[in-house]
């Protein structure tokens, strides 16, 4: 099998199976590390490779690798068939691919199906088994699902691609009484409503609820393997929070919408697969958020399902004032449904000794930073069971005391929060400093203020290309190579262009009239007051048209984003 090639035929797209002999000898040849799929743009296809990968460590003996680097090949040698404008389109076309592509995060396994749980894998049938890994992966975590389309249709090249997951992935060598286990976290990204912060709220009308994410955590230790998994995701209801410039912009609940209808979809299939749902809602439970929880709680009872449960812990006011121990009352709270929901556990003989029949689905606003220390709170709890039952804790010894391996525990959960946080919000987690080190510092508090203030420049001023990028990556918009024009060039409005430069100009002169005063006091007073007003009334038109200045999305219709 090492004999056959794939190839491809620049002119007509055609991919097909050949032979090593019959590539001509004086072909340029360059390595690759495997092959993310193919992308319509205006000058035509493109094939993704990566080109550069890193061992993130072995999963039962598969090896993981991260995706580091990556390659658009042209089919197409030259786009002088293009007009300016074309070439102007595609190049922006370009560049938003190769931003999703170098978000970090992408992950694939040659030989084992990373999309799929462990409990998922040992509950399925020798059919499944015989099929190649794009066949059987679970489709809301394949990134590249898109990119394969050409290649799904084909089988006998099924081999030449692999599924790539996005999120975080860590594999740490640990060992506790001299006995040393692998332990691991896999955050798994939906590709099903996908996108940033502020422009993918809530769920769709299949009930995909945005920022899904899938965290599963595996220890393995002397042939045994447990594993616990926990899920994230929007407040899965139609609301919208889209970016106005203001720092935190009000909550919108749709109001022409039949919610529970959703609501119903969204839990239904999360029951099918993970079993009963306990619903962790950490947001605040006063102010703008308030009607969210509200909302959210009546629907959980209209819902009438005794498979999901509600839970709502006001993150904020409980650990306000650096209180961050009393997150042990939630803890405390759900310790009787975590016992009985339990985690998934195969001994050395392969038997499975336990299965998880429920699942945490924690949300807070953005499913980051609260949702983050809450889910690495509950895994620990899990681990020290899970460890004790593998042989590699005494009875009577808690994980936290545990120096070291506490040390890395920490650390992986930061930097998974980071992840997490990157890919959604554009900037690492807040609160981390609690997950590394227990503790709430005035530092972390500085750092937070600092990744807030760079969220809020982004969220306004970038968010729109960023989910451009990605929705055109997922194939939500397809490039049509027919199109003269794409929605890419709606010209701005006389506003976005007029009132800055208003607003620059008459507070450069308000301090220019400060500093070089006038003949008497009252002169320079009136100019001061006269500029500082002009400036002061353009910055309140521009906030109250604050819709109108924000990098919006182009290419899918804002329908589809509220």
């Amino acid at each position: 099998r090492s004999n056959d090639v794939l190839s491809i035929d620049r002119v007509s797209t055609e991919m097909i199976l050949t032979v090593r002999k019959d590539i001509p000898p004086h072909a340029v040849t360059r390595p690759i590390s495997g092959i993310m799929g193919t992308i319509r743009l205006v000058a035509g296809t493109y094939l993704i490779v990566i080109t550069k990968k890193k061992k993130v460590g072995d999963l039962l003996g598969h090896t993981v690798w991260k995706a580091m680097d990556f390659d658009m090949i042209s089919y197409k040698k030259t786009v002088l068939h293009l007009t300016e404008n074309q070439m102007q389109d595609n190049k922006a076309f370009l560049s938003m691919i190769n931003s999703v592509l170098h978000t970090d995060g992408f992950y694939f396994a040659t030989d084992y199906d990373l999309t799929h749980t462990l409990q998922r894998l040992a509950n399925t049938s020798p059919e499944f088994q015989e099929m190649s890994l794009l066949e059987r992966a679970d489709q809301r975590f394949v990134w590249n699902g898109h990119l394969l389309k050409d290649f799904m249709t084909q089988p006998e090249l099924h081999r030449f691609a692999y599924p790539v997951v996005h999120g975080f992935i860590t594999m740490k060598s640990c060992c506790i009484n001299g006995k040393i286990f692998d332990w691991n976290i896999i955050s798994r990204r939906s590709c099903f409503r996908a996108g940033v912060r502020y422009y993918v709220r809530g769920i769709d009308t299949e009930g995909h609820a945005a920022n899904f994410v899938e965290t599963e955590q595996i220890v393995q230790y002397n042939g045994g393997k447990a594993s616990f998994v926990q899920t994230r995701g929007s407040i899965p209801f139609y609301w919208s929070q889209r970016p106005n410039l203001k720092y935190k912009p009000k909550p919108q609940i749709s109001k022409a919408v039949n919610h529970l209808d959703g609501f119903q979809r969204h839990f239904d299939s999360q029951i099918i697969i993970y079993g009963k749902q306990v619903i962790l809602n950490l947001i605040d439970q006063k102010g703008s958020e308030k009607q969210l929880e509200m909302s959210f709680a009546k629907m959980a009872s209209s819902l009438g399902n005794g498979m999901v449960k509600y839970i709502a812990f006001d993150f904020h006011k409980e650990c306000s004032r650096m209180r961050w121990h009393r997150l042990q009352i939630l803890v405390d709270m759900v310790a009787e449904m975590q016992d009985e929901y339990g985690y998934f556990l195969v001994d050395a003989d392969g038997k499975v000794m336990v299965q998880q029949d429920g699942i945490f689905r924690s949300n807070c606003m953005d499913c980051l930073d609260r949702t983050n220390v809450i889910q690495s709170l509950l895994a620990r709890r899990s681990l020290q069971s899970q460890l004790e039952r593998l042989g590699v804790l005494h009875m009577g010894q808690r994980i936290e005391d545990q120096v070291d391996f506490e040390k890395i525990y920490k650390n992986a959960w930061a930097d998974n929060a980071n992840a997490c946080a990157k890919q959604y919000a554009g900037t690492g987690a807040l609160k981390t400093d609690f997950t590394r080190t227990g503790k709430r510092t005035h530092w972390g508090l500085v750092m937070d203020g600092w990744n807030s203030m760079i969220r809020y420049y982004k969220n306004n001023f970038s968010d729109g290309f960023r989910q451009d990028s990605i929705d055109l990556f997922l194939g939500n918009y397809a490039v049509d190579e027919a199109d003269v024009t794409t929605p890419l060039h709606e010209p701005k409005d006389w506003k976005f262009l007029t009132l800055p430069i208003i607003m620059v100009v008459a507070f450069s002169m308000c301090i220019i009239c400060l500093l070089m005063a006038g003949d008497t006091w009252t002169e320079t007073l009136a100019y001061v007051l006269f500029w500082g007003t002009a400036s002061f009334v353009t910055a309140g038109v521009i906030l109250f048209n604050g819709r109108d200045f924000v990098d919006a999305p182009k290419l899918v219709q804002k329908e589809k984003m509220d």
